[in-house]
């Protein structure tokens, strides 16, 4: 007798995973993690020795080992962990001292810290906007800004890329009665390029829509100070209430925190979901950060040597558009080299695996960056500097793109 086929109802949950997971190899969009051992950006990875163009440990203050006297001293005195909510017993003077630091140095009257990017963005959301609130977004914003606008039920709107025209006209056809936040990355993850934050200002003065900034990729990085994207642009910190900036990129440890005015932070306190119910950011690391704080500010040739090996990489990869390798227009650390597509309907997502696996041959770990996370036909290699990389190591990575790039590009005639 036939046995009838399982219905849906019938898979188990193993089942259900299984066919997921195949459909993501099938996409060339499954990712795997790597275990590194020692210090980046010269990490040992599966016996073998990998020169990292991927952290986003900007100036190199992860593996300083004054951070990491900083950590141990915060342990002595605070312990390890937070052991409860800020709002029952887990908000120490270390936190204290930090939140009054980072308000100090972002020119806002306080600040408040999270314990990741992610909830920091979610904590804002949750705190300023309800249903049938708008919360109208860069096309290119990051996940967490708009998971926490779903989250937070409010309408999800986007306007063009780095078009602040644009964000005005659907700020014009909004419902007036209703909240309008407009949110914005300072320094876009994926593309490198920064956000015209006077010209997305003048749109909400002129809307009566707020003003959000996700800085996490500028802080520590753009500014004089390294004050950020905001300090970069000379913009006066009344007109961005909302901040947002992480400590685990520039700054080299964890966590994350926001900016503004009293009472911004009074309402994060007391209507931020993810910051009532989640256990205090280590104290130690908060403690350690103070340290981070100190070197930004005491050595700003940190950024000018950054700044220096991105002029250099820029220079040395014009040539690299003759294989299909084409370098998008960024200033900062986070330099992207799109894959020209492929003949397979624009997708290119192999293409870029092929050449961060050519790369790997030659020791350089530089990850490939695939949809969704990227627009279809636009995956890359998200290539990023830090002050930790010396002229030398550029120049290696210059010497491997090309070499790859010319060894490939003829494989590919070959096969043709």
């Amino acid at each position: 007798m036939r046995k009838s086929p399982r219905s849906h109802h019938d898979s188990t949950l193993d089942d259900v995973l299984a066919s997921r997971l195949a459909r993501q190899h099938e996409r060339h969009r499954y990712r795997r993690r790597r275990t590194t051992v020692g210090i980046g950006p010269r990490f040992q990875r599966e016996g073998c020795e990998w020169l990292a163009f991927c952290s986003n440990d900007y100036l190199g203050l992860a593996g300083d080992p004054r951070l990491a006297e900083g950590l141990a001293e915060g342990a002595r005195r605070f312990g390890t962990g937070g052991g409860a909510s800020h709002l029952v017993c887990g908000h120490s003077e270390a936190h204290a001292r930090l939140e009054a630091r980072l308000a100090e140095w972002t020119g806002c009257q306080r600040a408040l810290l999270f314990s990741s990017g992610y909830q920091a963005n979610l904590g804002v959301f949750s705190a300023l906007l309800g249903r049938g609130d708008y919360a109208l977004h860069d096309r290119f914003n990051h996940a967490s800004l708009l998971d926490g606008t779903r989250l937070a039920g409010a309408r999800l709107m986007r306007f063009a890329h780095g078009d602040a025209k644009d964000c005005g006209q659907h700020l014009a056809m909004l419902d007036s009665a209703r909240h309008k936040l407009v949110i914005s990355d300072g320094v876009f993850s994926m593309d490198g390029d920064v956000a015209d934050l006077a010209a997305l200002a003048e749109q909400c003065s002129r809307h009566r829509a707020w003003l959000m900034v996700d800085d996490a990729h500028g802080f520590g990085v753009l500014g004089a100070n390294g004050g950020g994207t905001r300090q970069s642009q000379g913009i006066d910190p009344a007109v961005v209430p909302v901040l947002v900036g992480t400590l685990g990129k520039a700054l080299g440890t964890q966590g994350a925190f926001v900016a503004g005015s009293d009472a911004l932070i009074e309402a994060l306190i007391q209507f931020a979901r993810p910051y009532v119910y989640t256990t205090s950011l280590s104290p130690a690391l908060a403690w350690a950060t103070l340290t981070s704080l100190d070197i930004v500010r005491d050595e700003p040739e940190r950024r000018d040597h950054l700044f220096t090996l991105v002029e250099r990489f820029r220079n040395g990869a014009v040539g690299l558009s003759a294989f299909g390798l084409h370098l998008m227009p960024s200033r900062t650390p986070i330099q992207p080299l799109v894959i020209g597509s492929t003949r397979e309907g624009g997708d290119n997502a192999v293409a870029a695996l092929k050449l961060a696996s050519a790369l790997e041959a030659a020791g350089i770990w530089c990850t490939a960056i695939r949809p969704p996370t990227v627009p279809a036909g636009t995956a890359r290699l998200r290539i990023t500097l830090s002050a930790a990389h010396d002229v030398a190591d550029v120049d290696r990575l210059l010497e491997a793109l090309h070499d790859c790039a010319r060894r490939l590009g003829s494989a590919q005639e070959a096969s043709t």
